[in-house]
């Protein structure tokens, strides 16, 4: 689903612009028009305490070999009203650009992947593994949030030259929001208290470690956080509405390479840094 719109904002959670300047320098104004395109993501519903923490593949994006100047989302209702923070908390989206296999069908279930069939592109930083290789995202501060790449530069996506043989590039969304209307605790709720939630083990069955308090362990899709007794607030559908602006590639545009820090990361190689995917990063 897409609508034109004019102006966008690039977002995403911490970004240094690390600018390749080799080879002839570029003018200080880029030529090509700015294009621009709004999106839709598919629909999620919330009701009071509920959570939204799900993937959706091959998304709306542009396409073709073009340099992304802005990106702007935010949560809104089915009218297209956005959705105040206090009311459903948007604890992250994310934005992540990946290869597929040419030829295969769309399949909803992650859980009947293939992993050869897919390969993430990471970003250009240096985290390990899965960790943070988003090309965009943020939270809560979205809104607002004014990154825009000025010229002469541009983030670079769809070079045929960096596509796999054999693959395509395609776009996958994950959008984690928290209703919190009528909560007993919102902010309790939007740090993902684990008591609040109820949760003694994580989507995937594993017991919590010792003195886990709170965190994305206690607050993945389809989790409740507690609420007033007897508040009467309905379900609701939702949507994340997203703004991209781009200019066609050409040689005198700079790339920007994305670099995302991890504040707590200890420099230790992960035991899991040689893994190509996980189940939090497969499509569907």
């Amino acid at each position: 689903m897409a609508h034109r719109s004019p102006g966008g904002l690039l977002s995403f959670a911490m970004l240094i612009l690390a600018f390749d300047v080799s080879g002839t320098l570029a003018s200080p104004k880029i030529g090509n028009p700015v294009k621009s395109a709004t999106f839709l993501s598919p629909e999620f519903v919330l009701g009071p305490g509920s959570v939204e923490n799900r993937y959706y593949s091959n998304i709306d994006f542009p396409r073709g070999h073009v340099g992304i100047k802005s990106f702007h989302a935010e949560v809104i209702d089915d009218s297209g009203n956005p959705i105040a923070l206090h009311e459903t908390y948007l604890h992250h989206w994310v934005v992540a650009k990946y290869y597929q296999r040419r030829g295969m069908a769309e399949n909803e279930d992650k859980h009947k992947f293939q992993l050869s069939d897919y390969k993430l592109a990471r970003n250009g930083g240096i985290c390990q593994g899965n960790v943070l290789g988003q090309h965009f995202g943020l939270g809560s501060e979205t809104r607002k949030t004014d990154t825009h790449v000025p010229d002469p530069y541009a983030i670079e996506i769809g070079n045929p030259d960096e596509v796999p043989e054999g693959f395509e590039e395609k776009w996958l969304l994950n959008v984690h929001a928290i209703d919190t209307r009528g909560a007993v605790d919102r902010l309790g709720c939007t740090e993902c208290r684990c008591d609040l939630y109820n949760i003694t083990v994580d989507e995937y069955g594993q017991p919590l470690r010792p003195g886990y308090v709170g965190g994305l362990r206690c607050c993945y899709d389809q989790t409740q956080c507690k609420v007033q007794q007897g508040y009467g607030g309905g379900r609701r559908s939702l949507y994340l509405r997203y703004t991209v602006e781009w200019v066609d590639w050409d040689c005198s545009i700079i790339p920007v390479k994305i670099f995302i820090f991890d504040v707590t990361d200890t420099g230790k190689k992960a035991k899991w840094f040689n893994r190509t995917w996980s189940r939090e990063w497969l499509p569907g």
